[in-house]
């Protein structure tokens, strides 16, 4: 199963439609600490909608905590500008798959840390400077699943 991890999101919506893919694919998702809502924010609840009682979800209280709970071979970094092509990422089934937060991204640090596999979405940069979170989750995580042999019928 593939695991969805949002490192410090920001914007309620973007974690709440993230939260509703995360059911319809059966993901657990990740929230690593600390998040710019609340947990019962209700813009974060519309978002999943009735879907939200039904997410595996699971918080950490910071990105150590939860980095120290992971196989690093399971790491699957996501940015904008740097890695490779999403769809030459060789994934594996049990992956957790990292995304930054809306404004910045992951910590260049953890780039360092863990370089062995970045994917990135390509874009044209001249025209936007990167996806919408949730639009960048979906794209991943269905390849991902795809890749996996993990795609739902």
């Amino acid at each position: 199963m593939i695991n969805v991890v949002l490192i410090h999101p920001e914007i309620p919506p973007n974690t709440g439609n993230i939260g509703r893919l995360c059911c319809a694919v059966h993901a657990p998702l990740h929230l690593v600490k600390p998040l710019g809502f609340r947990l019962d924010d209700r813009s974060l609840k519309r978002a999943g909608l009735d879907y939200w009682k039904k997410l595996e979800l699971i918080v950490w209280e910071d990105i150590e905590s939860y980095l120290s709970s992971v196989d690093p071979a399971r790491l699957v970094l996501t940015g904008s500008k740097r890695g490779i092509p999403y769809h030459a990422v060789p994934y594996e089934p049990h992956d957790h798959l990292l995304f930054g937060p809306e404004t910045s991204g992951l910590p260049a640090d953890l780039f360092a840390r863990f370089p062995r596999r970045i994917a990135r979405i390509p874009i044209y940069h001249d025209r936007v400077r990167s996806l919408n979170l949730s639009t960048s989750v979906g794209i991943i995580v269905y390849e991902a699943l795809r890749v996996t042999g993990q795609l739902p019928h």
